[in-house]
């Protein structure tokens, strides 16, 4: 792990905790059901690291791709291969600075009273790699998008 800028963060029991080194990829808000469902809220604010950047310490349980403390149930980071997908909510530190959101998905969600970001892409549903082209973490040809839910 870099000795970049350094964000840890943990669950509400402590039972797990992780660390992420350097900026982000990219950093979104999602509208989704299943994100309204894990989160609780009207939405969920997250970022995306590479894989390489992302340590965690202690036992995790999952759940249609998404993580969680086993203990105190709250949500975890989720690793796939390449990236680890981090609730902003989840860090030590707050105000989180340098991790605005730079884009919206699933708008269609989006509650009536909240606006949309200034300046911030809005994406129907997930991101696709013909409509990630100006962002500088594209997904990969071929590959799934990272979110699946309506």
């Amino acid at each position: 792990m870099s000795n970049d800028v350094m964000r840890s963060g943990s669950c509400l029991c402590g039972g797990v905790q992780f660390r992420v080194a350097g900026e982000p990829l990219r950093v979104g808000l999602c509208h989704c059901k299943d994100c309204r469902k894990t989160s609780g809220s009207a939405y969920q604010a997250f970022a995306i690291w590479p894989r390489e950047a992302f340590e965690c310490e202690g036992i995790t349980s999952t759940y249609g791709g998404r993580s969680f403390c086993p203990t105190c149930g709250s949500r975890l980071p989720s690793v796939r291969e390449d990236e680890a997908e981090v609730m902003i909510g989840s860090l030590d530190v707050v105000p989180t600075e340098g991790l605005e959101p730079s884009y919206e998905l699933w708008i269609g969600r989006r509650e009536q009273w909240l606006h949309p970001l200034p300046e911030a892409r809005q994406f129907e549903h997930d991101r696709t790699v013909a409509e990630s082209a100006a962002d500088d973490g594209e997904p990969e040809a071929g590959r799934e998008p990272y979110r699946k839910s309506a």
